[in-house]
């Protein structure tokens, strides 16, 4: 009789396989339950999905930087000094300069033949300023540029190829002092040159003459005088009065304080202590006061100092103040209508 084969065999192996893969699937899920993530899964891979960069977690809280104290001895910068202030460096001599002499009777020779050529005969003589002269010379040059400078700046013309004077047409709802801040000179100025007897009435499309600023001076200790210069051009010279023995004016660079110029202050006597106003007995400041700023040489950081008038006209040309700058008072009324504030400089040397 034919037997079949047994499958007792075959069933109880299939029994070991079954029983061995429950063990290790009971095994993984106590090793998931301890190590707390799911089997067969990265919880820490790169979130952005690039290759399978492992993300490093960061235990450590950030740390804000605290700002850096700022010393109370180092001064933060009040303004940006203009640079265009005059290079004008004589060469001392006592001799004459033919050179010099020479170029004074061609300029003016050429100004008499061609009134039109003012601007070329201005710059031709403000670069022979820089050639060594003795001091007669330099004083005729200097008034002839101020000769000329009556034409081209004190009054209303423009005159071809000039870069320091234009022609302007107002705009609607443009003020006399904005036009004048946005070339650097006092409003006072443009008033004077263009015959204007009431600034808040300015007309929109009106035509004035604008000089693009700012004025800067050079104080001269040893000739007591003040030279005026627009931008880097030679204006005008005027006498001026000087601190006194043991109070002598700073020498240095200047400029214009913000707020500093005024009309007949109160001023308060440095020696008593008393206030006293314009029309007071022993009141010293005259028509204008225009307080300077010190920043360079030894004029850095000293304040109290400043371009005024005096009640006492033959000082000028001596050491007489306690340290300001003294003019005439029709003089400091023209230089109060040059200056800017912050943007002119005053350098006095010796």
């Amino acid at each position: 009789m034919a037997r079949y084969p047994s499958y007792s065999f075959g069933r109880r192996k299939s029994r070991r396989l079954i029983y061995g893969i429950s063990a290790l699937l009971i095994i993984a899920g106590i090793i998931s339950f301890i190590y707390g993530r799911p089997f067969g899964k990265n919880k820490e891979t790169n979130p952005a999905g690039i290759g399978n960069i492992k993300v490093e977690k960061n235990t450590t809280p950030p740390t804000m930087l605290a700002p850096k104290p700022v010393s109370e001895d180092v001064p933060m910068p009040k303004r940006i000094i203009e640079p265009n202030e005059p290079k004008v460096t004589p060469v001392p001599t006592t001799e004459a300069n033919p050179k010099v002499a020479e170029i004074i009777n061609k300029t003016m020779e050429l100004v008499k033949i061609s009134p039109e050529k003012i601007i070329e005969a201005r710059d031709i003589l403000n670069d022979a300023l820089l050639l060594p002269m003795n001091n007669v010379q330099r004083a005729l040059l200097k008034k002839r540029l101020s000769e000329l400078a009556d034409k081209w700046l004190f009054s209303r013309t423009v005159y071809p190829q000039d870069q320091l004077c234009s022609n302007y047409q107002v705009r609607a709802g443009e003020l006399l002092q904005q036009i004048a801040g946005e070339n650097k000179i006092p409003w006072e100025f443009l008033q004077e040159i263009n015959g204007i007897s009431r600034p808040e009435l300015l007309k929109s499309g009106a035509r004035i003459k604008v000089i693009h600023g700012p004025f800067h001076a050079k104080v001269s200790r040893s000739t007591f005088t003040m030279d005026v210069y627009l931008q880097r051009t030679f204006v005008r010279s005027f006498p001026v009065g000087l601190g006194q023995d043991g109070k002598e004016t700073p020498t240095g660079l200047w400029s214009v304080k913000e707020g500093g110029k005024l009309i007949k202050p109160p001023w308060s006597d440095p020696e008593t202590g008393k206030i006293l106003n314009h029309g007071d007995q022993g009141y010293a400041l005259g028509s204008r006061w225009i307080a300077l700023d010190g920043l360079k040489g030894e004029a850095k950081g000293r304040t109290g100092f400043g371009i005024h008038g005096t009640i006492e006209p033959e000082t000028i040309g001596t050491k007489s103040s306690k340290g300001c700058i003294r003019l005439h008072n029709g003089d400091v009324i023209k230089v109060y209508n040059l200056l800017s504030p912050v943007h002119s400089l005053v350098r006095v040397e010796d």
